[in-house]
């Protein structure tokens, strides 16, 4: 069987992907019909199948992709980590396989508006890009998407996700989709970060056709990570005066989105907010008609945040010669750094003083008294208390077992309501929690310390997913009888020197992110 989409990527013919919302406000059928419609347009390549958008309970999208399949339409299918294990994840990709749906859209998720238990993530889109891959190598055909969201106005909220964005690349994802946005320089920001680091993965832009309604919830901050500034508000609200309630505005500014991802050589568009097939082939021919005007309509689509922050200080269009900031802004410049905090700088210290992430004396010393202790359960429980005394005070502990501090400036992911590992997920605003809006997001500490340090690019390595059946017992034990999820190798860690082998202090030690042996045990 082809896949419309992947022959399109890999021929480098720009194409459309058109998101098919399975939400419960309409029928299957309707579904189907609007599926019809899609399949008839040659241009338009996949249908986005979601899942849990908006953490809104919607239907099977894997039912609804085998009907969209069935009437002549590719499925792109979301998959999110909200509600599955590991084993539950890995079963609806084999299942997917079965179906013959090869494209997969590997997501976090948003936090459930409902339920009555907290949802699972028993992984990160990250994590589940890996999955996926491992899938892949033994056999099953997938096309892997994953999501990236540039439109991000301060600089830790910025920045991460373009650094999350190479672990997903690195961990075998095909194709990157952006979320929702109307600023131009942030759609070029993007393809100049990929491209000035030779990462050749193909974009889709999203464009998405904004009524008022829609625009009123988003200026909002719903649903996480879509973010529409009051200047495009007001255009909206303007439009929506006219004759035709702004029919006409939205699907313009549609194309003119469009015709500016074609002249900045994205891949394809990422259409959503309307079904109507007769409109999406109006924008396709405008957007068209456009493209040699792709320059002015950039600097017409500006709705970024005021003061907002850009990793480059001019887009291209402006100046092929301008001067620019390259990501993270002055890492490596010690005199500008603000000093480390200082238990970090102890654990650090302390690590670099005591190496125990290689083959060392110290380490064997270690390793055969921790041995020791966990043959006699008083004893190993006794000092398992005593190790939740004294981190979980410092760090928020929830004795996962797996203790990854050393990797994340020793910030908790458990502290995370979605216990991400692999860094923040897109529901980010402003440095602040999507679940907890009150709260600033971990990784805004976890960032902050990196840059202090001058190891902001440490934060590209991947951590693999807790061994769950750890919980409760001690890291260090675990850690020094190779147990835990990040056991690997001791001189595994080359790529990032020796620093990285020896920063322990309280949690072990960091994978480096070339590495393939880390990731396959927590899988099993």
């Amino acid at each position: 069987m082809t896949n419309p989409l992947g022959d399109a990527l890999a021929a480098g013919r720009f194409c459309y992907v058109v998101e098919l919302v399975a939400s419960r406000r309409k029928r299957e059928a309707q579904l189907f019909e609007i599926a019809s419609g899609l399949a008839r347009l040659p241009e338009v390549v996949a249908a986005g199948i979601t899942n849990y958008a908006g953490g809104a309970m919607g239907h099977d999208p894997l039912r609804i992709a085998v009907g969209a399949l069935a009437r002549g339409l590719t499925p792109n299918v979301h998959l999110t980590c909200v509600g599955q294990d590991r084993q539950g994840l890995r079963k609806t990709l084999e299942e997917m396989h079965a179906l013959s749906l090869e494209n997969v859209l590997a997501l976090t998720g948003d936090y459930p508006k409902t339920g009555d238990r907290p949802p699972v993530f028993d992984l990160d889109s990250v994590q589940l890009v890996r999955l996926i891959d491992e899938m892949r190598r033994g056999g099953m055909d997938f096309n892997i998407g994953v999501a990236v969201s540039p439109f991000k106005y301060s600089e830790i909220d910025c920045v991460y996700q373009y650094l999350k964005l190479e672990k997903k690349i690195e961990a075998g994802a095909d194709v990157a989709i952006t979320q929702v946005g109307w600023d131009a320089r942030k759609f070029e920001e993007l393809k100049r970060y990929l491209d000035r680091r030779e990462l050749h993965t193909p974009l889709l832009g999203n464009v998405y056709v904004l009524d008022l309604k829609t625009a009123e919830r988003m200026a909002k901050g719903g649903p996480p990570g879509c973010w529409v500034s009051p200047e495009l508000l007001g255009a909206v609200r303007a439009e929506r005066q006219e004759k035709d309630g702004g029919r006409h505005a939205r699907l313009d500014r549609a194309a003119r989105t469009v015709a500016l991802l074609r002249g900045l050589d994205y891949a394809g568009a990422y259409i959503g907010g309307i079904h109507d097939s007769d409109q999406i082939s109006w924008i396709i021919r405008r957007a068209e008609e456009l493209v040699p005007q792709w320059k002015e309509l950039a600097a017409e689509l500006q709705y970024g945040a005021p003061g907002g922050f850009y990793l480059y200080d001019r887009p291209a269009w402006a100046d092929a010669d301008a001067p620019h900031r390259t990501a993270p802004p002055s890492p490596t410049a010690p005199k500008d750094r603000p000093r480390r905090e200082l238990v970090p700088r102890i654990l650090d210290l302390l690590g670099r003083t005591f190496p125990v992430r290689r083959d060392t004396r110290l380490r064997r010393t270690l390793t055969s008294i921790f041995a020791w202790i966990e043959g006699r359960p008083r004893l190993a429980a006794a000092f398992e208390r005593a190790e939740l005394a004294l981190k979980k005070p410092l760090f928020g502990c929830q004795a996962c077992g797996n203790c990854v501090l050393g990797h994340m400036e020793y910030v908790c992911p458990q502290t995370c309501p979605k216990q991400l590992r692999n860094g923040p997920c897109g529901g980010t605003h402003r440095g602040q929690c999507e679940v907890i809006p009150d709260n600033q997001c971990i990784w805004v500490k976890v960032y902050q310390r990196a840059k202090e340090a001058g190891e902001v690019e440490s934060l590209k390595v991947y951590i693999p997913p807790p061994n769950r059946e750890l919980q409760g017992t001690s890291s260090f034990i675990n850690f020094f009888l190779e147990r835990d999820s990040l056991s690997a190798p001791l001189n595994r860690d080359r790529r990032r020197g020796a620093r990285d082998n020896d920063r322990i202090g309280m949690a072990q030690h960091r994978p480096s992110s070339g590495s393939s042996s880390s990731s396959s045990a927590p899988f099993e």
